[in-house]
C-alpha cells in the first residue's frame, strides 16, 4: 500500500486515513516509512511518500512500487548508503528505535511513523548530494579556453574538468574518444586574469609549466573554481581528500591525476569491483599513502595487496575477522593500522613486513600479544588498547628489540609476568591506563621514561629512576611508591587520589622536578626540601591533611602553590618575600585567620581564600600584592573593606566577596579600571556601589542583599553583560531605572510570583534557588529548568542541562522537556517508562541541532500518585551525561545519579568497547566527548545512547532538599561538603550562588550550574485528605472544604501546607461551618467514597479521636457580645466590643502510635481532619483581636516563616479580609478565617469531637470551667433524642457544643 502527498500534509499524523490507522493497530509489525526525493534536503521539496509496509518487506518490493532501482538510507543527516535488495526498511527503523532505548512494540510503532524520525533515520529513492560535495569530488564545465601565456592562440570552447590534482581540457566533441590534455596543479599557480572579466589562469609546476586561461560565465563559478582550485595548488604532497562523500566508488576522472601519492576516502561505502572500485586503486602507480577505514567492508581486498609502493594502509572499523595472507606482499608498508576490528590473530606472513614500524591493533579481541609481533624487528610502537589481554607476558617486550611505545590501555589486566631478569633497554613509553593492576613491577625496564598507570587498583608501584622522567599514577590505592635508583631526569610526578601518608624521600631528592601532584591523599606535613625545591614550578597538595608550612628560608622559584582543604591555620612569615614568582596560590578551605604581612615584591596574581576564618584585619596585607588580578574572599567573617586598601589594587579584574557581612562595597572600587566581575551575593550590602562606570565591567552580581535603591548613571557602561539583583526583598525599581537596564543582555530581578492554589500549596512543599555562572568562558552552555506546580497539581519537575561547549540544546531541552513529560506521563504510570521515553522523545525533537551537538541532562520529577490510597511525594529522576542529582536525607548525601563516562562507569566503556567505537588517549569516545550517553551526537549512535538512567524514591520526613549540579560542580565539589555547606541556609538562592562560588574558589574556570531545591515534605505537607479542610456541620455531619480550597481529589494539601491567606478560606469554612443556608451544600458535597490518605497518615480506626485543623478564627457581628441572638447572657472573658474571637487550637496526632486500618465501612464515618503529633490535650486560648490589625504569630512556624521569607522562595501577599485587617502569611498558614456572619442554628461558636481518649484535655479559663462542664453533660443528654430524619450523608460522630 502507498499514499502521496506533499511534505506539509504529511508530517502532520492526523491525516492518516482511517483505513491505514485500523491496519496498522491489527499488527505491531505494521508500520510505514518515509521515502524522499533526491532532493528533499532541501525545504522547498514536496517530493514525498508514505509507503505502508510490514517488517518483512524488502527493499526491492518497496523500489517496485516507487519506480526505482535503489533505496538509500541515510542516518543523522550525514552518509548515504545504498541498501541491498534483500535488506528491510522498517526492520531497519524498529532495530534502531530498540537501540535508542524504546521497548515497547507498540510504541516503537508509533514512533516509527513520526516524520520527526528523519533527522536520525531517513530513506531516499534517488541518492542525494549536496553540490558543495560535488564541487569537492569534482568540478566540470564547458567553458572557453585559450592555452598559453601569449596572444598565439585563440580562445574556444572546451570541457573543463578539475578532479583530483588536475585540470583536464578536452574537445567538447572528442571528449569521450580520450583526447585530452592533463594540467598537473599541486605545486602550481592559479592567478585571477585581469584584463578578461571572470578569468583563471592555471599553471602547473617545474620548467616545462603549461598554462590554461579559462573564462567562466558568471562570477558564481568563478568563485567555486579559484576556491577549489587553490586548495590543490597549495598542498605540498599530491592528496587527494575524498572522506565522508557515501561514495560507492572512486571518480573515473580522478584515474588521470597519475601523481597522487595519498589518498583518503575514509568514511564511504566502498565496493570492491566496479570500474571505480577498490580493485582499480593499484592504477594509481603512485600512491603510498591510503585511508579506508570506516568502509564496511568485511575483508581486506586482495588486489590491495599489489600496490606495492605504500607506506601507510588505515583499514581500521571495517569489520574485519581475519586479515589475507597476501599483506605480507606489502614489503614498502611502515604504518598499518587495524583499528576497531574483531580480529583474534595475525597471518604468519605478516612477519615479512621488516620495515613496518607502528602496528595498531587497539579494540580488537586479541586475548594475547601476536606471537607474529617478534618477527617485526623494526617495530617501533605497538598499540594494543581496548582488548582482551588479562596477563601480559613482559617477555615478548624483550624479544622485540626495537620496540619502544606500548599501549595496553582499557584492557582486563591483572597481573604483569616476567620470563626471565634480563632488563629491557628499548621500551621508553608504556601505558597501562584503566586496568585491573594491583601491584606493579618495572623496575626492570631500565629505559622507560614515561608511565601511564591511572585508574588501576594499585597498592604497590616499583619502577626503576634511571631514565624516569614523567610517572602518572592517578586515582589508585598507592600506600608505597618505590623508584631506584633516585629519578635524576624526572621532571612531572602526578600521584593523586592515592593513600600516600608523606611525600616519598626520592621524590624530594629529585634535582629536576618541575611539577609535583598530590592532591587527594592522606598528607599531614610538607617536608622543607620540597617546598625549598630550586626546581620545582607547581606544587599541587590540596585535599590532605596539612596543618602547617614549613619555613622558607632560600628564594624558591614556585609559581603555583595549590593548599586547598587542608588544616592550615597560618602561612609562613616570609613566604611571598621568598617566592617571588609566585602568580597563583589557592588556600580555600583552610582555617586561616591571617595573611603575611610583609612588605614584598610580590608577583601573585591569582589568590583563592575562600571558606576560611579570615577577618577585617587581614585587609592591609593584601595591600602587598599590587599586580592581583583575581581575588577570592568568599565565605569569610570580613565586615568592613578599607576602601584605602582597596583603591590600591589597580589590577583587579574579578573580586569575589560573597557570604561575608559587608554592609557597603567603598567607592574606592572605582580606581579598580581593570575590574570586569564583581560577585557580592549574600551579604548585608544596602547601597549599591559604585561600579556602573567602571569602562570594563562585564559581570555583577548583588543578589541577596538588603538593596533598597540603586543610583546609576543615564548612560551603562557598553561593555556590561549581566546584572543579577535578585533575592533583595526590599529593592524597588523605577520604570525610568528599568528602562535603563533593558540594554543589558541579562538582568536577574524578582519577578511577582503567581498566586494560584497549586503555585501557593507547591510553594510550601518546595522552592528553589538557581545559580549559573559562565567562568572564564564567554558564553554560557548550562540551562536549567524548573517548575515548581507542574501539570496544574501539587507537582514538581526540575532539571539541568549542559551542552559543554554548546548553548543551543541546553536551551532546546529547558523549553521542551516539560511539555514532553507531561505527554508522556499521561500516557504511561509506569515512573521508568515515562521517564525513558521523555528523554528519548526530546531526543527525537532536538531535530537538526541534535545530529552533531549533544548534552548531558537530569530531570527530577515529584510527584503524588492520585491512584495510589496510600502514597506520598515520590522523588523519580532520570540522567544522562555528567549532570548529577544528590538528595540530602538527615544531613547525608544520598547520590541518585549515575555519570555516564568511560572512566567512572566501567559497564558502559565495556558496552562502548564491544560495539567497536575507538576510545582516545583521553578517554573520550572517536576523540568527541566523554559521555556514552546523552541527548543529541546522533552521528555518534550506537556508541552515544540517549536512554537515561531512572531511579524512584518516596520522599520522607527527614529529606531535606535536592541538589542538581553539571559536571564542573561535581568535579570541584564533594557531595558532602556541598550538603554541609548550604544545609543550614533557609533561602535556596543564596544556596545554590553558595555552592557554585566554592566551586569557583576550588579551581572551577568552566561553566558552572546548581540548583538546589528546599523540600518540606512533612507531615503537615501531604496531599491526603485528611488535611482537607472541614469544620462540624449543623448536625455533626464533617463537610468538606468547598472549591475556594484546592481539590483534595487533585492531590493538593490543605491550608495546614500552603500558603493561602485565611480570607481565601474563610468564607467557605463559614458557609459550612457557620451559615444554615449551607444545607445544600453539604448535601451535595457528601459524596460517598474512599478517603485518601498517604503513607505519612494511614486511616485510623474509627475510635480513635480526630482532632481539628490545629487553629481556627471565629468572627461575629450579630451581637455585641459576641454571643448568638438566643444566648442569654454574656460569657466571662469574651471582648464584648464587637471583636473577633480567635480560638487557637494546639494539635499534635498520634505519632508512632500504631493503627489499625479500618474497614470500608467505618472509613466514611471517620472525620476528615487530621493532624499531626500526639499529645496530651487539647489547647484553647482566647485573645482580643483588633478588627483592624492582626499581629499573631504562631510559635510552631518560626522555621517555616524564615524560609518563606527568603528572596528566592515564592513569596505571597497578604490578603485583605472580610473586615479590613490584613494577614501576613506568617499567620495565614495554621490560621483559618471564618465567614463573619454568625451561626443562626443553636450549635455555639464551634463544635468539635468527643473527647475518646484519656488524655486528651480541653482547657478552658478559670471562671468558666463550671459553665463548659454543664454545657457538655447537656449535649450528652440531648443526643439520644436527635431526630431520624436530621440532614446528614452518614452517622454524625459524637460531638458538644460550648458557647464559651
Amino acid at each position: 500500500m502507498k499514499r502521496n502527498g506533499s511534505r506539509n500534509c504529511l508530517n502532520r499524523r492526523s491525516r492518516f486515513g482511517s483505513c491505514e490507522r485500523d491496519w496498522l493497530k491489527e499488527d505491531v509489525g505494521r508500520g510505514c516509512v518515509y521515502i524522499y526525493g533526491a532532493d528533499s534536503a532541501t525545504a522547498t521539496s514536496s517530493d514525498l511518500h508514505l509507503v505502508l509496509c510490514t517488517v518483512d518487506t524488502l527493499a526491492s518490493e518497496i523500489c517496485d512500487g516507487e519506480g526505482r532501482e535503489n533505496l538509500y538510507l541515510q542516518l543523522h543527516g550525514d552518509l548515504v548508503r545504498r541498501l541491498e535488495p534483500t535488506e528491510k526498511p522498517l526492520q531497519i527503523v524498529y532495530e534502531y528505535l530498540a537501540g535508542l532505548g524504546f521497548e515497547d512494540l507498540v510504541r516503537i510503532q508509533e514512533e516509527a511513523a513520526n516524520s520527526d524520525l528523519s533527522c536520525m533515520i531517513r530513506f531516499y529513492n534517488e541518492k542525494p548530494c549536496q553540490v558543495e560535495q560535488l564541487d569537492r569530488i569534482l568540478l566540470s564545465g564547458v567553458y572557453n579556453v585559450r592555452k598559453g601565456k601569449t596572444q598565439l592562440h585563440k580562445w574556444a570552447e572546451r570541457l573543463v574538468i578539475l578532479c583530483g590534482t588536475c585540470l583536464i581540457v578536452s574537445s567538447v566533441k572528442d571528449c569521450h574518444t580520450g583526447k585530452m590534455h592533463i594540467l598537473p596543479l599541486v605545486g602550481g599557480k592559479v592567478e585571477e586574469v585581469k584584463r578578461r572579466q571572470h578569468s583563471l589562469a592555471f599553471s602547473s609546476a617545474g620548467a616545462q609549466a603549461q598554462t590554461y586561461h579559462v573564462c567562466f560565465e558568471t562570477l558564481a563559478e568563478y568563485q567555486r573554481w579559484h576556491r577549489q582550485a587553490s586548495t590543490v595548488v597549495s598542498q605540498r604532497l599530491s592528496t587527494v581528500d575524498l572522506s565522508c562523500y557515501s561514495l560507492e566508488e572512486v571518480p573515473e576522472h580522478l584515474f588521470y591525476s597519475q601523481d597522487i601519492t595519498y589518498l583518503n576516502l575514509r568514511h564511504n561505502f566502498m565496493r570492491l569491483d566496479g570500474s571505480g572500485g577498490l580493485d582499480s586503486l593499484c592504477r594509481f602507480s603512485q600512491l603510498k599513502g591510503l585511508n579506508l577505514s570506516h568502509n564496511r567492508l568485511g575483508e581486506l581486498p586482495i588486489l590491495l595487496c599489489e600496490i606495492s609502493n605504500l607506506t601507510e594502509l588505515n583499514i581500521s572499523c571495517n569489520g574485519l575477522h581475519h586479515l589475507p595472507n597476501q599483506i605480507g606482499s606489502l614489503f614498502n608498508l611502515q604504518t598499518l593500522c587495524l583499528d576497531g576490528n574483531f580480529l583474534t590473530s595475525l597471518p604468519e606472513e605478516l612477519g615479512h613486513l621488516q620495515q613496518l614500524c607502528s602496528l595498531g591493533l587497539s579494540f580488537n579481541n586479541f586475548s594475547e600479544v601476536p606471537v607474529v609481533c617478534e618477527k617485526l624487528t623494526a617495530l617501533d610502537k605497538l598499540a594494543m588498547a581496548g582488548n582482551q589481554l588479562e596477563t601480559l607476558n613482559l617477555g615478548v617486550l624483550n624479544r622485540m628489540s626495537h620496540i619502544r611505545y606500548v599501549d595496553f590501555r582499557l584492557n582486563h589486566l591483572r597481573r604483569l609476568s616476567v620470563d626471565s631478569l634480563e632488563g629491557n633497554k628499548s621500551v621508553t613509553h608504556m601505558d597501562l591506563r584503566d586496568n585491573q593492576l594491583t601491584d606493579l613491577d618495572l623496575s626492570f625496564l631500565g629505559s622507560l621514561e614515561q608511565l601511564h598507570c591511572e585508574r588501576n587498583q594499585l597498592r604497590e608501584l616499583t619502577l626503576s629512576g634511571f631514565s624516569l622522567r614523567a610517572l602518572y599514577a592517578n586515582t589508585n590505592c598507592l600506600m608505597t611508591v618505590n623508584v631506584y635508583p633516585v629519578p635524576t631526569l624526572l621532571t612531572c610526578l602526578e600521584i593523586s587520589c592515592n593513600q600516600l601518608l608523606c611525600i616519598p624521600d626520592w621524590a624530594c631528592e629529585a634535582k629536576k622536578l618541575e611539577v609535583l601532584d598530590m592532591s587527594y591523599n592522606l598528607l599531614t606535613e610538607l617536608p622543607s626540601r620540597t617546598l625549598s625545591s630550586l626546581s620545582l614550578r607547581k606544587l599541587m597538595v590540596g585535599h590532605n591533611h596539612v596543618q602547617s608550612l614549613p619555613p622558607l628560608l632560600e628564594h624558591i622559584p614556585l609559581e603555583v602553590l595549590d593548599l586547598q582543604h587542608n588544616l592550615i591555620t597560618k602561612l609562613p612569615e616570609m613566604m611571598f618575600f621568598k617566592a617571588l614568582n609566585l602568580r597563583y596560590l589557592n588556600v580555600s578551605a583552610n582555617s586561616l585567620e591571617s595573611l603575611p604581612g610583609e612588605e614584598s615584591l610580590s608577583t601573585l596574581q591569582l589568590l583563592y581564600l575562600t571558606n576560611n576564618n579570615l577577618t577585617d584585619q587581614c585587609i592591609p596585607d593584601l595591600v602587598g600584592h599590587p599586580n592581583l588580578r583575581v581575588l577570592h574572599l568568599a565565605n569569610n567573617q570580613l565586615q568592613t573593606f578599607p576602601a584605602s586598601k582597596l583603591s590600591k589594587l589597580e589590577q583587579l579584574e574579578e573580586l569575589n566577596l560573597s557570604g561575608n557581612k559587608l554592609k557597603t562595597i567603598p567607592t574606592t572600587i572605582a580606581n579598580c579600571k581593570q575590574l570586569h566581575t564583581l560577585i557580592a551575593h549574600s551579604n548585608e550590602i544596602s547601597i549599591f556601589p559604585e561600579i556602573l562606570h567602571l569602562p570594563r565591567i562585564q559581570f555583577v552580581d548583588l543578589s541577596c542583599n538588603e538593596l533598597t535603591e540603586i543610583v546609576i548613571p543615564e548612560v551603562l557602561p557598553a561593555t556590561l553583560q549581566e546584572l543579577d539583583l535578585t533575592g533583595n526583598t526590599n529593592l524597588v525599581l523605577e520604570h525610568k531605572t528599568l528602562d535603563i537596564f533593558s540594554h543589558i543582555a541579562t538582568l536577574k530581578i524578582d519577578a511577582k510570583p503567581s498566586l494560584t492554589a497549586d503555585s501557593v500549596l507547591s510553594s510550601t512543599l518546595w522552592n528553589h534557588g538557581l545559580a549559573e555562572m559562565a567562568g572564564q568562558r564567554n558564553k554560557l552552555c548550562v540551562s536549567a529548568l524548573a517548575l515548581g506546580s507542574f501539570a496544574d497539581s501539587v507537582e514538581a519537575v526540575y532539571g539541568m542541562f549542559d551542552g559543554d561547549k554548546n548553548e543551543e540544546l541546553p536551551r532546546l531541552l529547558q523549553c521542551t522537556m516539560a511539555d514532553v513529560l507531561l505527554e508522556e506521563v499521561q500516557q504511561s504510570n509506569i515512573d521508568s517508562v515515562f521517564m525513558s521515553n521523555t528523554f528519548l522523545v526530546s531526543h527525537r525533537k532536538l531535530g537538526m541541532a541534535g545530529q552533531k551537538l549533544g548534552s548531558s541532562a537530569v530531570l527530577c520529577y515529584i510527584r503524588h500518585d492520585g491512584t495510589d490510597l496510600a502514597g506520598s511525594f515520590t522523588l523519580t529522576l532520570a540522567n544522562v551525561g555528567t549532570c548529577q542529582a544528590i538528595l540530602c536525607r538527615s544531613g547525608k548525601p544520598l547520590p541518585l545519579s549515575k555519570v555516564f563516562s568511560l572512566e567512572q562507569y566501567p559497564e558502559e566503556a565495556r558496552r562502548v568497547k564491544e560495539q567497536k567505537a575507538i576510545i582516545t588517549e583521553d578517554n573520550k569516545v572517536n576523540g568527541v566527548t566523554c559521555c556514552t550517553r546523552m541527548l543529541g551526537c546522533t552521528y555518534l549512535h550506537p556508541w552515544i545512547l540517549p536512554k537515561p538512567h531512572v531511579y524512584s524514591i518516596p520522599l520522607t520526613v527527614q529529606d531535606e532538599m535536592l541538589l542538581l549540579g553539571n559536571k564542573a560542580l561535581w568535579e570541584h565539589l564533594s557531595y558532602t561538603e556541598a550538603v554541609m555547606a548550604v544545609r543550614h541556609l533557609h533561602d535556596p538562592l543564596a544556596a545554590a550562588k553558595k555552592i557554585c562560588t566554592l566551586a569557583q574558589s576550588y579551581g572551577c574556570q568552566d561553566n558552572v550550574g546548581a540548583m538546589v531545591v528546599c523540600l518540606n515534605i512533612g507531615e503537615d505537607s501531604c496531599t491526603c485528605e485528611m488535611h482537607s479542610l472541614t469544620l462540624p456541620g449543623p448536625a455533626g455531619v464533617i463537610s468538606t472544604a468547598k472549591p475556594a480550597t484546592p481539590s483534595s481529589s487533585s492531590g493538593i494539601a490543605s491550608e495546614f501546607s500552603s500558603e493561602l491567606s485565611a480570607s481565601e478560606v474563610s468564607s467557605e469554612v463559614g458557609s459550612t461551618a457557620s451559615d444554615e443556608h449551607s444545607g445544600a451544600g453539604l448535601d451535595a458535597g457528601l459524596v460517598p467514597r474512599p478517603e485518601r490518605r498517604c503513607s505519612l497518615h494511614p486511616v485510623p480506626p474509627s475510635s480513635i479521636f480526630q482532632r481539628q485543623p490545629s487553629c481556627a478564627t471565629f468572627s461575629s457581628n450579630q451581637s455585641d457580645n459576641g454571643l448568638d441572638s438566643d444566648d442569654e447572657q454574656p460569657v466571662e472573658g469574651v471582648m464584648t466590643n464587637g471583636s473577633k474571637v480567635e480560638v487557637e487550637v494546639d494539635i499534635h496526632c498520634c505519632k508512632g502510635k500504631s493503627l489499625e486500618p479500618v474497614p470500608p465501612g467505618a472509613e466514611e464515618g471517620s472525620s476528615a481532619a487530621g493532624s499531626e503529633d500526639d499529645c496530651g490535650g487539647l489547647v484553647f486560648r482566647i485573645r482580643r483581636q483588633n478588627s483592624m490589625n492582626s499581629n499573631i504569630l504562631l510559635a510552631g512556624t518560626k522555621e517555616r516563616c524564615e524560609l518563606q521569607k527568603s528572596p528566592s522562595a515564592c513569596c505571597l501577599y497578604g490578603k485583605k479580609l472580610s473586615n479590613g485587617s490584613i494577614v501576613p502569611l506568617e499567620e495565614s498558614l495554621n490560621l483559618i478565617e471564618v465567614a463573619t456572619e454568625v451561626p443562626k442554628k443553636k450549635t455555639g461558636y464551634f463544635a468539635a469531637p468527643t473527647q475518646l481518649e484519656p488524655e486528651d484535655r480541653f482547657v478552658v479559663p478559670p471562671d468558666l470551667e463550671e459553665e463548659v462542664k454543664e454545657q457538655i453533660k447537656q449535649h450528652h443528654e440531648s443526643g439520644a433524642e436527635q431526630e431520624p430524619n436530621e440532614k446528614a450523608a452518614m452517622a454524625p460522630p459524637d460531638e458538644f457544643d460550648t458557647a464559651l
